[in-house]
């Protein structure tokens, strides 16, 4: 695995000089508006359609307040073209983002410091949120935008079928997806529905992003911080092989299939069996919200607090950040769209649907505002009670994409080949996280 890492570093580092002797792009309009008009500010947010759609609305809203104008560009292939407009020393001047992705720019020097106490109105964000912007040298690089936490999306009327009852503890929940697995919860005489959805491919990451919940659950870490700025790799523990072997031997190796056909080849986008209406849980985020409620319908599933392992019942937490584009001459209208966007009326706009659009704020990260208030729907407050009281996130402060996807791809494969041993799969994954954390001069 070791190997497999050097030679993914290497291709990944000739990609990026590539993209920076390339042709510099950004969608439409790299030569922007924003890298010459003082009053005005270059926005990217890494958007499909519909949510752009729900930004215009904020961004609208921010002009008419301020006068300060804003050219948006909602990019899909974020990364990319970011490299491509860094290696012309021309960044946006604002970027939302994931936070996860904070280590990587600021290692590569993209963003800029952010004081906490310039920010009109970021005392109303709870120090959980501002906790996951802050760097290596303990400097905040971000401002907390929007957050989420997984939960557990279920179907009601298959549980009422069966006579079963919403799970709480791994054990119960691996006895529901039996049945549903089993007992023809849909009614239709044949065996074709399945217990849980599980996008565990290893592209890009996704096995370590669906499994991490069940880590948190079982008291594993993968990378355990020593309070000192380094790390030490944590996933040959006790605690990571016995949640690790759990998962491969009840979910993916066990006598009844309970996750879809395919699972370990599947991400986010193909795993489509809960809204297909053969699967019936999926442990996910609340962006999903919409779309069940169109399919299978809001009628058939509810939202409840993930099932608790042996260590509890965390799940992972992500969400957006606010990032400033290292560059100088726009502070003044930098922080003030930032200062809308974290505002109770920023995050209002942003968490409420238009014509169908997709919100792209979940939990608020303005403490003033309650999700499920501000949305009229209760489910939302299962959310907002999973992120502040039982999650945790993926380590900001390293560049974590590495470490997220050697652990993906230690987990696919574990999960793919049933007669390994998970101690020493899970002693050489150590190994290689260990050059991870050496690469970025944070191994203790």
């Amino acid at each position: 695995m070791g190997d497999r890492r050097r030679r993914r570093r290497l291709a990944a580092a000739a990609t990026v000089a590539g993209l920076m002797f390339g042709t510099a792009a950004c969608g439409s309009g790299s030569d922007s508006a924003g890298s010459s008009d003082p009053n005005t500010l270059e926005v990217w947010t890494r958007s499909n359609p519909d949510s752009a759609a729900t930004y215009d609305r904020v961004f609208a809203a921010f002009t008419k307040k301020t006068g300060i104008k804003i050219d948006y560009q909602p990019v899909i292939n974020f990364d990319q073209q970011l490299q491509s407009r860094a290696s012309t020393k021309d960044l946006p001047d604002v970027m939302i983002n994931d936070t996860a992705l904070m280590g990587s720019y600021q290692s590569q020097g993209l963003l800029k410091p952010i004081d906490p106490a310039s920010i009109a109105g970021g005392e109303q964000i709870t120090d959980k949120s501002w906790s996951s912007t802050v760097g290596i040298d303990g400097k905040h690089y971000g401002i907390p935008y929007s957050r989420q936490a997984q939960t557990l999306m279920i179907r009601t009327d298959w549980l009422k079928k069966l006579g079963l009852k919403a799970p709480k503890t791994w054990q119960e929940m691996l006895s529901v997806a039996k049945a549903f697995a089993t007992e023809d919860p849909d009614g239709d005489g044949k065996a074709d529905t399945y217990g849980i959805v599980a996008p565990a491919s290893a592209q890009n990451g996704y096995a370590t992003w669906w499994g991490a919940s069940f880590l948190w659950q079982g008291g594993a870490q993968i990378i355990a911080p020593d309070g000192k700025g380094t790390y030490t790799p944590a996933m040959d523990s006790a605690a990571a092989i016995n949640a690790v072997t759990w998962m491969k031997d009840n979910l993916f190796c066990g006598k009844q299939g309970v996750v879809q056909p395919g699972a370990i080849t599947a991400v986010t986008a193909t795993a489509t069996n809960f809204q297909d209406g053969n699967a019936g849980m999926y442990m996910t985020g609340p962006y999903n919200i919409t779309t069940f409620d169109a399919t299978p319908g809001k009628d058939k599933y509810e939202v409840v607090p993930a099932p608790a392992g042996p260590a509890g019942g965390d799940v992972l937490a992500d969400g957006e950040n606010v990032y400033l584009g290292a560059k100088t001459g726009k502070d003044r209208q930098e922080l003030a769209l930032a200062s809308f966007l974290v505002s109770a009326e920023g995050q209002k706009i942003a968490m409420t649907s238009v014509d169908g659009h997709q919100p792209v704020v979940r939990i608020p990260v303005n403490s003033t505002l309650d999700a499920a208030e501000v949305r009229n729907d209760a489910r939302w407050s299962v959310v907002q009670k999973a992120y502040e009281h039982a999650s945790e996130q993926f380590p900001n402060a390293p560049d974590f994409a590495p470490i997220k996807q050697d652990t993906a791809d230690a987990l696919n494969s574990i999960f793919t080949y049933c007669g390994g041993d998970v101690r020493s799969q899970l002693k050489e994954l150590n190994d290689t996280l260990a050059g991870d954390l050496k690469d970025q001069d944070l191994l203790k």
